[in-house]
């Protein structure tokens, strides 16, 4: 039998978890029952694969050029360039296997018409999406924002970080209620309205992640990396093995032992491997989750940019609930040819929601229809899972599905949540970036 400090199973969550992990000098065993490293959040090529997946038994036609230049993402996601992940990224060196590109624009809908989210002050002055007076009180608002520091009361004027509510924040600076949903949905990225009646703190931290992360590079506060999301759990596996983590692909998962209401070792193809910890994702402990929603996401290949997008090749267009009288907000992720992704002149354009009513593909119609025509379309409906328990009693830490939003904040906290719950203790970048300098010398960067 093999030993293993931990056995980690699938997906980027995991992945990412079992690199932090490596650097934290414990003994990592990956399986994956997949012969590709990431589970479901994998990049699918050639293209032929992707219409086996979907039942489409006809295959691609020719225009849609060579099957192997492409590779889809089943679940797409940008990454902020100043969040969460690109700092996990940075500080395992992960980096250093990846190539990424800024996402072009960000696009916010509108009585039926798409804007761009405005990047610069000549932008913000120069866009329909306000009036002139409101354009004023939401500078005063962006500026109040900016110089928000939760540890100094004088920077609050008035606003009780704990205590206040959005809302009132929004009536402070008397904001009308289209700047409000473009403000929640397209800045602070909140998929529903929930966030208005809490306190503040949170959505002036999210907001002001939007503006630090487009302040890097200008264009949209968004990257996207070169050949697709599969590159991700990939340079994790790199940086896995060179801590001594161990990876095998192919790998079922037989059964999990416990001992006493504790994980003690995984048992695969007759062999068990010896664990003190187990992390995975739902699909591998069916008993220990629950059912929380369904997500519908719909690829679309297209031969042409998306209108009104200023001809971007990559681009992200939020839908707020408000504009379509749903709950949730609807997403769309476009990339193309430029990110190795598809092959020349084609678009990728995935339109995604929570799942609301009996019947998910008219839900996501808004969307469609700015994105006409469309050459394919291939529909995947999935359910969401979340842990039921916090794994402290069997150290089974299972990670939640992916939601509807187009990037990976909210699984990044996910990941540091499962992290403090094995560790016990908070995962601290700092303390991280001098495990690092250890192994691999001074940061040149």
């Amino acid at each position: 039998a093999h030993s293993g400090g931990d056995v980690v199973v699938q997906g980027p969550p995991e992945c990412i978890l079992s690199g932090i992990m490596s650097v934290n000098g414990k003994k990592v065993l990956h399986m994956d029952r997949n012969p590709y490293y990431g589970g479901e959040s994998s990049s699918i090529t050639p293209l032929e694969e992707l219409y086996k997946r979907f039942q489409l038994l006809e295959g691609p036609p020719e225009t849609m050029g060579r099957g192997r230049d492409w590779n889809v993402d089943l679940i797409p996601k940008f990454l902020m360039a100043n969040g969460q992940l690109v700092k996990m990224l940075l500080y395992t060196e992960v980096t250093r296997y990846l190539d990424f590109k800024v996402v072009e624009g960000s696009f916010v809908y509108k009585g039926g018409k798409i804007y761009k989210v405005p990047s610069t002050e000549t932008e913000a002055l120069a866009s329909n999406l306000m009036g002139m007076f409101e354009k004023r009180r939401f500078r005063k608002f962006l500026v109040f924002v900016a110089n928000f520091d939760e540890n100094d009361p004088k920077t609050f004027e008035g606003v009780d970080p704990q205590n206040t509510s959005m809302r009132d924040v929004y009536r402070k600076f008397d904001l009308g209620q289209d700047v409000i949903d473009f403000t929640g949905h397209a800045l602070a990225l909140y998929r529903t309205d929930d966030y208005l009646d809490q306190p503040c703190l949170e959505t002036i931290n999210r907001i002001k992640l939007y503006s630090e992360s487009l302040a890097r590079y200008g264009k949209s506060p968004y990257l996207y990396p070169l050949y697709g999301l599969g590159e991700l759990p990939q340079g994790f596996a790199r940086l896995s093995a060179i801590y001594g983590g161990t990876y095998m692909l192919n790998k079922p998962v037989d059964d999990i032992i416990m001992e006493n209401g504790k994980v003690v070792g995984v048992k695969s193809e007759g062999e068990v491997a010896r664990c003190k910890q187990l992390i995975c994702d739902p699909s591998y402990v069916p008993d220990r989750v629950r059912k929380a929603g369904q997500v519908i996401r719909i690829i679309c290949i297209l031969s042409h940019p998306i209108k009104n997008t200023n001809d971007a090749n990559s681009c992200q267009i939020i839908i707020p609930q408000n504009q379509v009288n749903r709950k949730s907000d609807i997403y769309v992720c476009m990339i193309s040819y430029a990110h190795n992704v598809a092959a020349q002149g084609k678009y990728i354009a995935i339109a995604s929601t929570t799942v609301e009513t009996t019947d998910p593909e008219k839900e996501v119609e808004p969307a469609l229809e700015l994105l006409e025509p469309i050459d394919q379309k291939f529909v995947a409906i999935s359910d969401l899972y979340e842990p039921i328990d916090d794994g402290s009693e069997s150290q089974v830490f299972c990670s939640c599905s992916y939601d509807a939003t187009t990037h990976f904040e909210t699984t990044c906290n996910d990941i540091k949540d499962i992290y403090k719950r094995m560790a016990g203790s908070a995962f601290d970048f700092e303390n991280m970036k001098r495990k690092q300098n250890d192994v691999f010398g001074e940061a040149d960067q």
